[in-house]
């Protein structure tokens, strides 16, 4: 076929840390290669290039506008401050690169149509940068979860990501910034919640959610902690932490009517090359209730590319459909974005609004098979 073997040209439009991370797994990407680097400074393209052992062929930039007037650069990764993704993304868009964008995707569910939409009206694939559920780990999940036999229907599940940032980071870093990541903690590890939340109830969107009592917000009004409930028509529930400053921890808690599943390090598993769940069906006691009789096993699974490179290569495997078999975007990824972006914003509201119940409009959501 055309393009058979042709590696998917992908520029790195800003400097930022995580862009170390997926710079990396652009490189393990057998269908991938890193074609430019931006800043707005050159020194600091050029010197972000040496460091992380960028091709010699990669061009560098001082300047995200000549990225994206590369002709040879197919699409962007782009992990900008949330702020400034509006701008460059709709660039980019105009400018016909296939976009993977950091997450959160925008500010709010305005700014994330209008993104959504150029990418769609000019043919090109969106992508956001939750790694998570690219890794093989989360297809078994999903097939426990969706296993009415071993899992039947859910009735809850609890998530939890946090970490104990230091006091520079809670000082300085972007995401305590409100003019850089105004959405805190809730945009960078709330995101990865409620994506956790949509994914056990099969992307299926809430009703009403309520933000937990007492969220803690800096001096600034950005939300370092924050929690909330999600509430299902059909009386499922989904509740979540996040949160700069408690330890490191990661976890899923789902539970079925016949059974029930724990992960504990489902945003970054413990290791890079193998992850881990443990999941049981019509589990119980013993006679005596001293022990259990029957009890979740464990299943492990591996995988020889870590999830930021399986996400880097299927990414780029929709960019070739695209690019050499005119195919059509992939319109599942956007989606599941959107709908993390609307139960995100509803988060926000509820607690502008005192922790209030607020009801999610799935007007403009569309049908599509899940993951």
């Amino acid at each position: 076929m055309a393009g058979a073997g042709a590696l998917i040209q992908i520029g790195v439009v800003g400097c930022a840390d995580i862009a170390r991370k997926v710079s990396r797994a652009i490189t393990l990407s057998p269908n991938a290669t890193i074609s430019a680097v931006a800043s707005r400074s050159y020194d600091k393209a050029a010197s972000f290039a040496a460091d992380n052992s960028f091709p010699p062929t990669a061009k560098v930039y001082g300047s995200y506008e000549a990225l994206l007037d590369d002709p040879d650069v197919d699409a962007v990764y782009m992990p900008l401050p949330t702020s400034l993704h509006l701008k460059w993304a709709l660039l980019a868009a105009t400018k016909k690169k296939h976009l993977l964008l950091e997450k959160p995707v925008a500010l709010d569910v305005g700014e994330f149509d209008e993104i959504a939409e150029a990418c769609e009206y000019n043919g090109l694939q969106f992508m956001d940068n939750t790694m998570w559920v690219h890794h093989p780990r989360t297809t078994a999940i999903t097939h426990f979860l969706t296993d009415p036999h071993r899992f039947g229907l859910l009735k809850s599940v609890n998530s939890c990501f946090t970490f104990a940032a230091d006091a520079d980071y809670l000082k300085n870093n972007i995401r305590v910034k409100p003019n850089l990541d105004s959405l805190g903690s809730l945009g960078d590890v709330g995101w990865y919640c409620i994506t956790a939340s949509l994914l056990t109830a099969n992307y299926e969107l809430p009703k009403t959610v309520i933000a937990s009592p007492e969220p803690v917000l800096n001096q600034d009004g950005v939300i370092l902690e924050c929690g909330a409930s999600l509430y299902w028509e059909d009386g499922k529930v989904a509740t979540f932490r996040c949160s700069f400053l408690a330890n490191l921890t990661m976890d899923i808690t789902a539970i079925g009517t016949k059974g029930n599943l724990h992960v504990h390090d489902f945003g970054i598993p413990f290791h890079e090359k193998e992850a881990s769940f443990s999941a049981g069906t019509q589990t119980s006691f013993n006679d005596l209730a001293t022990g259990w009789s029957s009890q979740p096993t464990k299943h492990t699974v591996k995988t020889h590319l870590p999830q930021e490179a399986r996400l880097v290569t299927e990414f780029a495997r929709l960019v070739g459909e695209i690019k050499y078999k005119n195919s059509k975007p992939e319109k599942k990824w956007p989606i599941i974005s959107r709908k993390t972006q609307l139960v995100l914003d509803a988060v926000k509201t509820s607690i502008q609004r005192g922790c209030e119940p607020v009801q999610i409009q799935e007007s403009g959501v569309k049908e599509f098979v899940a993951v």
